[in-house]
């Protein structure tokens, strides 16, 4: 089982196995479903039992993997199971999913399972140059920056980010990527918190304004961005603590329909207010 975030290489960790254990019969030896495509019981009857029926070609078994496994329904997983062990001598599973919770534990027991981690900044950004200098574009290292920031982790986002700046032009820059991205600057939503922590409401709201406003950022993208940059605040930890907890009552807010705008003052209010109380408390 291949458990971890989007974009990490799963699916490629799988297609470069099979390379690897059958060479050039490996499309013959090698199936790939996607379950959330088709998440009942009869993919499982149908599509799986089919390809583990039959013989493998030069080699003592076939592999199936299957993606986003854990978007089957538990009564598809519970077939899984059975086939699993119907066909054990001559197929092999492997599963990828995001969160292996949601895999069944019947199946969790008979499976080695093997955690993907999100790529770190130094993956990526060799990677990305690897790219660009095929590619023969340029690219500067704030925008390396600026992709490494929004892919989080995923390759495949990072890779796509990078297609996307070269359509509009070879020289890619910072600003290009945060707008091919509408994602807002992090430098701006830092202001945005340091106004607000500082006391600073005129600025802060003014702040708000330009992202909201002028920039056209949604309030969802707006928070996520607060969370984020909270978390790298040279701040104490009881202040952070406070901050983050404001943040998911404005988020839970947004996804129940409340509007943005005044929901996103009111969590600039808060923290505001609690820059003062812990100043009136450390006086």
């Amino acid at each position: 089982m291949f458990a971890g975030a989007a974009g990490t290489g799963k699916t490629s960790a799988a297609i470069a196995l099979a390379h690897e254990l059958y060479g050039d019969e490996w499309r013959s030896n090698f199936t790939e479903l996607n379950a959330s495509d088709e998440r009942g019981i009869e993919v499982v009857r149908n599509k799986i039992k089919n390809f583990a029926r039959t013989a493998p070609v030069s080699a003592p078994f076939k592999i199936i993997f299957l993606d986003e496994a854990d978007s089957l329904t538990p009564d598809a997983q519970s077939a899984l199971r059975r086939t699993m062990e119907s066909f054990s001598t001559s197929c092999r599973f492997i599963l990828s999913c995001n969160y292996s919770s949601k895999i069944i534990e019947p199946i969790q027991s008979r499976c080695a399972v093997y955690r993907f981690k999100p790529l770190g900044k130094t993956e990526l950004s060799a990677q990305l140059r690897y790219i660009v200098t095929k590619e023969q574009l340029e690219i500067s290292d704030e925008a390396l920056d600026a992709i490494s920031y929004v892919a989080a982790g995923d390759l495949r986002r990072a890779i796509n980010t990078l297609q996307s700046a070269a359509s509009i032009k070879t020289e890619i820059d910072q600003e290009t990527i945060y707008q091919i991205t509408a994602t807002p600057d992090p430098q701006a939503i830092k202001d945005l918190l340091y106004a607000s922590i500082g006391g600073k409401l005129k600025l802060a709201l003014s702040s708000l304004d330009a992202l909201l406003l002028e920039q056209g950022f949604s309030g969802s993208e707006i928070v996520v961005q607060i969370h984020k940059a909270l978390l790298d605040l040279d701040i104490s930890d009881q202040t952070k603590v406070q901050l983050i907890n404001s943040v998911g009552e404005i988020d839970f807010r947004l996804s129940e329909g409340a509007d943005e705008r005044i929901q996103l003052e009111a969590l600039i209010a808060e923290f505001v207010l609690l820059s003062q109380r812990n100043q009136r408390t450390s006086t």
